[in-house]
């Protein structure tokens, strides 16, 4: 068979997506496997994770057998966005790491939020913002240069994320409960929530491990849902959400020169894609005449077309062929 163009990668904290891709952009395989952890001593259990997927896409394509081209490549490009690739030693380990692989000729390995810029911006260039289980922004211009952030948490100055958020919302309610704060529906949806009589006992759950850390996320949901009832303190921390995702897009719309082109904010994220309206609003006020759009595409879509675009591949016809064969096909678990 010919060599794929591009193996494109997505790996996040909760799913890793590979696709390979023709010249094309025709839609050759795409599989998920499990979350990507690559700290520490998990990095070799993480580039394996990598490396069972791709050899699961290699057998969906064509005939099941070896690209052909010699030196054992499976695609012309690798480009592979990925879940804590945030500080240049990051970089450095896992662009080593990847390329020892021997997949492709050219490797290109960066944070997954870039994958989320060029999936929802359409073009190369633009600004995005990621509230899933953390928070990141990146900005890439129309020269190429990028401004992006260490997004390390409250110690690099981040606020928000699903599993803050769910922090936030557990801390208001005990303190109504126990008398150190003001009144809150959140106090009676958190126990219900987790099927328990008291939000204390939720604490304690967490805290004695009978409710893993991982279950946090599930009061963001929560959250909305009191905040569109008008609870003043769940409306505050949706408000200061929105507040954090304008402010770290206008000012990585203020870090680079875009000259005179319109400017896409692209919004990604479970937190975000969920599209609660009054976040939106609030998001929207902060950054008023400003092109913000929700992701509507899986972030694979972004690896793959920052694949074509390094290789001089991209039109408008071969980008609509590639989103139309993500948008129609569901990835293989194997």
């Amino acid at each position: 068979m010919t060599r794929p163009a591009v193996l494109a990668v997505d790996a996040g904290n909760s799913k890793t997506d590979v696709a390979l891709v023709s010249s094309s952009g025709e839609l050759l395989a795409w599989v998920r496997g499990g979350g990507f952890q690559p700290h520490g001593p998990k990095l070799p259990a993480a580039i394996g994770l990598l490396a069972d997927l791709v050899a699961a896409a290699v057998r969906l394509t064509q005939d099941g057998g070896a690209p052909s081209g010699g030196a054992g490549y499976v695609a012309q490009r690798v480009s592979a966005f990925l879940a804590h690739c945030d500080l240049p030693i990051e970089q450095e380990i896992l662009q080593t790491a990847v390329e020892a692989r021997g997949w492709a000729p050219a490797v290109t390995v960066d944070n997954d939020t870039f994958a989320i810029l060029r999936a929802g911006a359409g073009v190369p260039y633009g600004v995005a913002v990621v509230c899933g289980g953390g928070m990141n922004c990146v900005a890439r211009g129309p020269d190429g240069r990028v401004a992006r952030w260490p997004a390390l948490g409250r110690r690099s100055g981040d606020w928000g994320g699903g599993e803050w958020l769910g922090e936030e919302v557990l801390w208001w309610a005990v303190r109504d409960e126990d008398g150190r704060g003001p009144r809150t529906l959140l106090r009676e949806a958190v126990a219900g929530w987790y099927g328990l009589t008291d939000v204390t006992s939720v604490c304690v759950g967490f805290h004695l491990g009978h409710l893993p850390e991982e279950r946090l996320h599930e009061l963001v949901p929560v959250l909305f849902e009191v905040a569109g009832q008008g609870d003043a303190v769940a409306v505050s921390l949706v408000e200061r959400l929105g507040d954090e995702v304008a402010a770290w897009a206008g000012a990585a719309l203020g870090r680079l020169d875009w000259g005179e082109v319109s400017v896409p904010v692209v919004l990604g994220g479970g937190v975000l894609t969920g599209g609660d309206t009054r976040l939106m609003a609030r998001i929207g006020k902060g950054l008023p005449g400003v092109d913000v759009r929700v992701l509507d595409a899986p972030p694979i879509v972004g690896s793959a077309l920052h694949g074509l675009d390094r290789l001089g591949a991209t039109s408008e016809a071969v980008e609509r062929r590639l989103r139309a064969g993500f948008a129609t096909r569901r990835p293989s678990c194997p």
